[in-house]
C-alpha cells in the first residue's frame, strides 16, 4: 500500500506563520535551536496552539498490514507548525527513502524514518537499517564545517575539507556494526506492552541492526588538534543538524559519550560508507560512528562538539534510551530512576526461516542469523530446536570473520526429526563469556529497549524422511492440491472406509474390549 503523500494532510496553520529562517547558505532544513533560546521559547508557543493528534495504538491492537506501518501523523504536523523552513521536511526525507534505499525496506516508520532491510555480512548502504530521530536536512559538502567547543584547550571550526586533508588527520577505516536499542522490541510489545513514546517506538523486527566498513578521522586526532581536553572536560557532547521535538518544545538532536571512549580510539567522524561519501539518509556529508555503543550515539549531520564536565542535558541523552527495572512503568517512570543504556549487550537473531513459517524438508532446516556483543565479539553461537532445552553449536566454519566491533552471520543445518509445531531459539556467547537472558519476560523494561533475551521463532515442521508425511505429500501432488498453508483444508479424504476399519482393527479399536 503506497504511503499518504504528506502534504496531503490536513494541517491548516494557526495565526501567523512563524519565520525560523534556514541559518547558514548550503545547509538546507537546519535551524540552530541550542544557541538562542528565545528561538526555542517562539517555537514552543507555535506549538501549544495546537491540539495535535494523539500517537496510534499499536500495542494493544494488531499493527497495520500496511508498508509503511506507521505514518508518524503527529511528528509531520510538528514540522509544518513550523513554518517555510520545516514545513516539506516529511517530502524531502521521503524522496531520500525513496532514491537511497531497496524497494524491499520494511517501511516501520515513514517520518522521521525508521526502516529495516533484508541482511547480509557487510550490509549495503541501500539495505542498511535507517533510525531517523527528524527530517533529512540537505547539506552541501563544500560548505559543511563543524565547531568543536567547550572545555577543550583551544576551540576551533574545522571544515570537512580539512578533516579530509591527511596531511592534518591520518584517515582510519573500521568494520563496524550499529545496532538501533530498539531491535527485536516487537517480542517484547508481543508479550508485555509498556511506553508509547510520542516519537512512536517503532515496532521494530530483528533488522535494525547492520555492518560496514566507515571510513573518517579518529576522534581522538581531532581533539588532540583542538590541543586536548582541558581541566574537567569528561564529556563529549554532538549536535546533529536535524530538528528534534520534545513534550512541546524543540531541539537539535543531541547526545554525549564519556570521553574515555574517545581516547580508546572508538569514536570516529565518518564521511565515508563502505567506500562511498555517507547517503543523505545516513548523515551526509558528516557523521559520528561510536564503536560497540548503541545507534543513537552516532550522531548524523555532526555540526558541533561540545566538551562537558558531566552528561549532556539533551533530552535524546537524559530522558530518552533508559534501561528501567520491571517494576518501573507509567505510574512511576522518572528520567533518574534507569539507568543511560551506552554498550550494547550480546545478542542475536535467528534471520531465517521467519517466525510462522510451515517447512517441508527432509530432517534439516536450514537456519541463518547475526551474532553480535558490544563490548567484546561473538565467540560461540548456539542453537536449539525444543525451545533451549538441547542445544546445538553452530560448526566455527560457518560463522562469518571476527571483528572487534562488528557482528558475525551464521548458517546452520539444524537436525529435526520431530513434526508439527516447534520452537526454534539461538544464543550466542561473547568472548567474556556473557550471554544472553533466556526469555523475553527476563529483559522487559518499561521503554522497550534492548530485547536482548534469546529470540524465539515458532515453526511448522513437516518431515519428508517419515513415510506417513511422504504419503501424504503424494497423495496432495497427485491430486493438486497445495500442503501450504496448513490452514486451508484439505480437499478430499484423509483415507477410505476399508483404510480406516482396517487401521482401526489393527489398533484394537478406540474403546475397551470389556
Amino acid at each position: 500500500m503506497a504511503p499518504a503523500e504528506p502534504n496531503a494532510l490536513p494541517f491548516e496553520q494557526k495565526g501567523e506563520v512563524p519565520n525560523f529562517p534556514e541559518e547558514l547558505p548550503g545547509w538546507g532544513g537546519y535551524i540552530e535551536w541550542e544557541k538562542y533560546p528565545e528561538k526555542k521559547e517562539q517555537a514552543a508557543k507555535e506549538l501549544a496552539k495546537y491540539d495535535f493528534p494523539v500517537p496510534p495504538e499499536f500495542q494493544f491492537v494488531p499493527l497495520p498490514d500496511t508498508n509503511p506501518i506507521l505514518e508518524g501523523v503527529r511528528w509531520k504536523y510538528y514540522h509544518y507548525a513550523m513554518g517555510k523552513t520545516l514545513r516539506d521536511m516529511p517530502d524531502i526525507s521521503w524522496k531520500y527513502v525513496q532514491k537511497e534505499k531497496s524497494p524491499d525496506m520494511i517501511h516501520v516508520l515513514q517520518f522521521p524514518y525508521n526502516g529495516e532491510p533484508p541482511r547480509t555480512e557487510i550490509t549495503a548502504n541501500a539495505d542498511f537499517f535507517v533510525r531517523n530521530h527528524g527530517g533529512i536536512p540537505e547539506i552541501e559538502a563544500e560548505e559543511h564545517f563543524i565547531d568543536v567547543e567547550g572545555l577543550v584547550n583551544n576551540p576551533k571550526r574545522l571544515t570537512l575539507k580539512q578533516l579530509q586533508d591527511e596531511s592534518i588527520f591520518p584517515r582510519m577505516t573500521k568494520t563496524v556494526t550499529l545496532q538501533c536499542s530498539g531491535t527485536r522490541r516487537i517480542e517484547q510489545i508481543h508479550e508485555y506492552p509498556g511506553e508509547g513514546d510520542e516519537l512512536i517506538n517503532a515496532p521494530w523486527g530483528e533488522g535494525a541492526i547492520g555492518t560496514a566498513r566507515w571510513t573518517g578521522v579518529s576522534l581522538k586526532k581531532v581533539i588532540k588538534h583542538c590541543g586536548g581536553l582541558a581541566e574537567g572536560g569528561a564529556h563529549l557532547e554532538f549536535f546533529g543538524a536535524d530538528t528534534y521535538f520534545k513534550k512541546g518544545a524543540v531541539y537539535n538532536y543531541g547526545v554525549s559519550i564519556p570521553a574515555r571512549k574517545m581516547k580508546v580510539n572508538e569514536v570516529m567522524l565518518a564521511w565515508e560508507m563502505n567506500g562511498a561519501p555517507l547517503p543523505k539518509i545516513h548523515g551526509y556529508p558528516l557523521r559520528v560512528v561510536v564503536f560497540g555503543y548503541i545507534g543513537a550515539r552516532s550522531c548524523k549531520w555532526l555540526y558541533r562538539i561540545n566538551v562537558l564536565r558531566e552528561p549532556s542535558l539533551a533530552p535524546v541523552q537524559m530522558k530518552e534510551y533508559i534501561y528501567f527495572t520491571p517494576q518501573i512503568g507509567k505510574h512511576n517512570a522518572t528520567y533518574s530512576n534507569g539507568f543511560s543504556i551506552q554498550t550494547m549487550p550480546v545478542s542475536s537473531a535467528i534471520m531465517t526461516p521467519l517466525n510462522h513459517d510451515q517447512i517441508i524438508h527432509d530432517g534439516t532446516i536450514k537456519l541463518t542469523g547475526w551474532a553480535y556483543s558490544g563490548s567484546g565479539w561473538p565467540e560461540r553461537v548456539e542453537v536449539s530446536g525444543d525451545g533451549g532445552s538441547i542445544w546445538y553449536e553452530v560448526p566455527w566454519e560457518k560463522v562469518s570473520t571476527k571483528y572487534f566491533h562488528a557482528w558475525r552471520v551464521w548458517e546452520m543445518e539444524m537436525p529435526v526429526d520431530a513434526e508439527g509445531w516447534l520452537e526454534f531459539c539461538v544464543r550466542t556467547w561473547d568472548s567474556s563469556m556473557n550471554t544472553q537472558p533466556t526469555y523475553v519476560r527476563s529483559a522487559w523494561n518499561w521503554d522497550l529497549h534492548v530485547t536482548s533475551s534469546c529470540h524465539r521463532i515458532k515453526i511448522y515442521s513437516i518431515n519428508r524422511s517419515r513415510p506417513a508425511t511422504a504419503k501424504r505429500l503424494k497423495q496432495l501432488a497427485d491430486r493438486n492440491i497445495p500442503m501450504l498453508p496448513i490452514t486451508h483444508p484439505i480437499e478430499m479424504e484423509l483415507e477410505t472406509e476399508d483404510e480406516y476399519l482396517h487401521a482401526m482393527r489393527t489398533r484394537r479399536g478406540r474403546d475397551p474390549v470389556e
